[in-house]
């Protein structure tokens, strides 16, 4: 069976799409081309409940696509056409300075230049928001400017120059990457789970049994919740919980996309 669909995507889209599911306002800062397909995805971005009005739309470019290409046992490959115009730019962050000083959360995914990330971070931490990051930053200078770090096992491995294929090694990891002034690291430990680091010690939670279709978005939802549950007051381990129930959720659909509900919040803190 072969079927294809055209949805609102990238790291940054998906998980502003999560925060609205899950009941949160959000929104997002982005960048578009002047052409059909960047006004439409501002239009699905917008009926998802995303405030949309800080994202640019840059005239005489051409909107970012991404086609992911997912076989039938869950395995994928991105193809990409994201043409370096279409990229946040620090100008940009800065003329949006005020929607980063009056958040109480930013997620700063880092498939962004390095100056952009940096300037987000600055800004957000300066004015007392969480700052969570999400990869591999271009400037490990930007962990000082943050609360929280997901990395899948490939990244923390380009992060720390240590593999993570076991618990013991995600937490030495993690802690690898606390000492750069993070709260919490939360890294995959490859093909077993996710172990979350804090000052306080860790927390690793396994994979469940959810029937995997796609892993693509897992960590996109997975970001979205925990940054939802820890604005909450919720503890940590509460709020894992919820992150990882909600990662796999949206591996067991094709597309990346988060299909999530606010009561997942809720029913993990009455857990």
């Amino acid at each position: 069976m072969r079927s294809r669909d055209e949805i609102l995507g990238g790291k940054g889209a998906n998980q502003a799409v999560g925060v609205a599911q899950l009941g949160v306002p959000v929104a997002l800062l982005a960048v578009v081309g002047d052409d059909r397909a960047g006004h439409d995805l501002l239009t699905h971005a917008a009926g998802d409940g995303i405030d949309v009005s800080h994202c640019v739309v840059r005239e005489h470019a051409r909107s970012a696509l991404i086609v992911n290409v997912v076989d039938d046992h869950g395995q994928w490959r991105y193809l990409e056409d994201i043409p370096e115009d279409v990229q946040v730019a620090e100008h940009d962050v800065l003329s949006s300075a005020a929607l980063l000083r009056d958040a109480s959360s930013v997620i700063v995914q880092l498939q962004q230049p390095a100056r952009t990330a940096m300037a987000a971070a600055r800004l957000a931490r300066e004015a007392g928001a969480r700052v969570v990051l999400d990869g591999v930053p271009a400037d490990k200078e930007v962990l000082a400017c943050a609360d929280v770090l997901r990395a899948d096992a490939r990244e923390a491995e380009i992060l720390t120059g240590q593999p993570v294929g076991n618990v013991a090694e995600g937490v030495k990891a993690g802690v690898m990457l606390l000492a750069h002034g993070l709260d919490l690291a939360v890294l995959e430990v490859a093909g077993h789970g996710n172990v979350f680091v804090s000052r306080a010690g860790y927390e690793f939670l396994p994979h469940g049994d959810a029937h995997v279709v796609d892993t693509t978005g897992a960590g996109d939802a997975l970001v979205a919740t925990l940054t939802c549950a820890l604005s909450r007051g919720q503890d940590l381990r509460t709020a894992a919980r919820a992150a990882v129930e909600a990662a796999a959720s949206t591996t067991e659909h094709a597309g990346g996309r988060p299909r999530l509900n606010p009561g997942i919040l809720e029913s993990r803190k009455q857990s």
